[in-house]
């Protein structure tokens, strides 16, 4: 543990110490990108947030233009698709690939947004109760006991409830219930750092202990932040299409994946693709952040990396 910890510490103490910890970082992201899964992901992950960013440049329809003549069509390669319709249409004759793309942008902004605000919450609360212990400990500790007693998606869909639909109220929703994850990680993490001897060098140096925990325990509890951010992610876009498809996130004219599913759910025997097509997207995103959130971890645990 004081071999791991070491490098870290005397970044602040040792100058010279930055060439070998660059050379340490860029080492293992060479070691990282040879891994074809977590490529892939980013890769993924990365088409997608800029088909959300570009969408109207992009999108061959509007997502909202319907046209009954066009009803279900089916994807491109059956024999009675019509031609500008790759994906097909749904029960209104609307673009399938361009609700998803549109769909896109309402995801991404739900977990990029929420797991930072989650993870800036929770990683304060965790690093104060980690390090300072006593009263403080026990009275986050408590909260965070009585917070994961209720189950996440049911909560979730009673606070979008009481305070009302729309992307804001998601992303509260998902800041309010998933902080305590955060919390509760880095809690654990500061526990173990602070007992580190380069904690004790900089206490035995008169160093102030708000200056100690940002300055020396933060830097290396970022690593694990960082993963459980790309995982918060993951999570977020899983519930911003069960609330979707519930019908509490954002209005019914705005493209979601969990409206698309609704929907598609409900003319499975007519056009499966409407409601195939959404789902699949919605499992190879959520699985692409998992892959790169484990590739993060791997580069980041020098364990792992061994």
């Amino acid at each position: 543990m004081v071999e791991q910890a070491l490098p870290e510490s005397t970044v602040t103490l040792a100058p010279h110490a930055i060439g070998t910890t660059s050379r340490r970082h860029l080492s293992g992201l060479s070691l990282l990108l040879r891994e074809p899964r977590v490529l892939l992901a980013g890769a993924f992950l990365l088409l997608l947030l800029v088909a959300a960013l570009v969408a109207p440049a992009v999108a061959p329809h509007d997502p909202l233009e319907q046209d009954l003549m066009l009803n279900t069509l089916p994807p491109a390669w059956d024999s009675e698709a019509e031609p500008g319709y790759l994906l097909g249409t749904d029960s209104l004759g609307r673009d399938v690939l361009s609700r998803l793309i549109y769909g896109g942008r309402v995801a991404f902004t739900v977990a990029i947004v929420a797991a930072l605000a989650a993870g800036v919450i929770g990683t304060t609360l965790g690093l104060v109760a980690g390090y300072f212990g006593g009263w403080v400990d026990a009275a986050i500790s408590r909260v965070i006991d009585i917070w994961m007693a209720f189950p996440p998606v049911l909560l979730s869909i009673l606070l979008v409830a009481v305070i009302g639909t729309g992307v804001t109220s998601v992303i509260l929703a998902i800041v309010v219930i998933d902080w305590t994850r955060f919390c509760r990680v880095v809690r654990s993490e500061t526990l173990q750092q602070a007992k580190m001897e380069y904690v004790d060098a900089a206490v035995t140096l008169g160093t102030g202990r708000w200056r100690i925990l940002l300055k020396e325990i933060l830097p290396n509890v970022l690593p694990v932040v960082v993963v459980l951010l790309s995982l918060e992610m993951g999570i977020a876009v899983i519930v911003e299409a069960v609330l979707s498809f519930v019908g509490l996130s954002v209005s019914s004219d705005t493209p979601t994946w969990g409206g698309m599913i609704a929907e598609g759910r409900q003319i499975i025997y007519q056009a499966w693709w409407v409601l195939v097509f959404p789902l699949v997207l919605l499992f190879a995103t959520v699985l692409a952040f998992n892959q790169l959130g484990d590739g993060i971890r791997r580069l980041t645990d020098p364990v792992l990396r061994r």
